[in-house]
C-alpha cells in the first residue's frame, strides 16, 4: 500500500500594514474605499472624480486631501 505524504505548508501570519496606503502630499482619488490615483492639484482630482461618478453613479467616489487629512465625498449634481 502506498503511503500518502503530507506536506506542511507555512501559513502566513496576520498582515500588518506599516501605513494606511495614503500619500502624505497631494490629492488621491478613492473609489469604493481603495486609493486609485494621485493628483498634484485639487481641481484635477475633483474633475476626475466628477467624471468618474458621472459615468458610474453606483460607485462611492471621494477625493482625499493629504495635507489636511480629510476626504470629500463626490455626489452627482442635481438635474
Amino acid at each position: 500500500m502506498r503511503q500518502q505524504r503530507t506536506q506542511r505548508m507555512s501559513t502566513p501570519g496576520p498582515m500588518s500594514r506599516a501605513g494606511n496606503g495614503l500619500p502624505t502630499c497631494g490629492y488621491t482619488l478613492i473609489v469604493d474605499g481603495l486609493a486609485k490615483r494621485e493628483f498634484g492639484a485639487q481641481d484635477l482630482a475633483l474633475k476626475a472624480a466628477r467624471e468618474l461618478k458621472g459615468r458610474f453613479p453606483m460607485l462611492q467616489v471621494k477625493v482625499y486631501d493629504a495635507e489636511s487629512k480629510q476626504s470629500e465625498t463626490i455626489e452627482l449634481a442635481a438635474a
